[in-house]
């Protein structure tokens, strides 16, 4: 019985989160989940006490599904850190501009939504972003003890720096249709990024 508890809230979430790609939090009536879910309203609100609950659920399961994408790009030990760190920046180009909208990032697509909407889904948006600031900082750092990244004076500082210029650049990408400001920010990351 978990099982299946566990199956249909997930499965509110997937069809929720490809929902929210496409229309942003707002733009998701209830009764536009519920008939794509196709879940009656009374097992949603088993689930989710409010829409604002469903919206934080929504958050920590793209956040921790983020995390676990990491593992594959910022993560891998196969490769050294520079590597690693290009690698994750051009799977956020390749992304963003691919034509799969549940792919693009929930953080680019809902912050400036939801930070005067919900306090609690904000705190959870800023909370993911810091963890990814801090992952970068750490490979970064990784770097320069493999020796992939020239000494570098703030770690953090740079990672702050790099992921909201990827930020910024995305909303500008999304505004214009044109993946200029990301092919602009890839090329100065690798320069921000500098090999020994």
């Amino acid at each position: 019985m978990k099982t299946q508890a566990k199956d249909t809230r997930s499965h509110i979430l997937e069809v929720g989160r490809s929902l929210t790609a496409r229309q942003g939090y707002v733009g998701v009536g209830l009764n536009e989940l519920l008939k794509a879910a196709c879940v009656p309203k009374g097992s949603f609100y088993h689930y989710f006490e409010s829409k604002e609950a469903y919206g934080c659920a929504l958050l920590e399961d793209f956040v921790e599904q983020y995390q676990e994408t990491l593992a594959s790009t910022l993560g891998n030990p196969e490769r050294p850190a520079r590597s690693r760190i290009l690698a994750y920046f051009e799977g956020w180009l390749a992304k963003q501009t691919g034509p799969v909208l549940q792919d693009r990032c929930l953080v680019v697509k809902l912050s400036a939504e939801v930070a005067d909407l919900s306090p609690d889904m904000s705190r959870i948006l800023q909370n993911g972003v810091n963890s990814i600031i801090s992952r970068l900082a750490k490979t970064l750092e990784q770097g320069t003890a493999d020796g992939s990244i020239a000494p570098l004076e703030n770690p953090n500082d740079l990672a702050q720096s790099i992921y909201y210029q990827w930020l910024g650049a995305s909303l500008v990408a999304g505004l214009s249709h044109d993946d200029a400001p990301l092919q602009a920010a890839m090329k100065t990351t690798r320069k921000a990024i500098p090999a020994p």
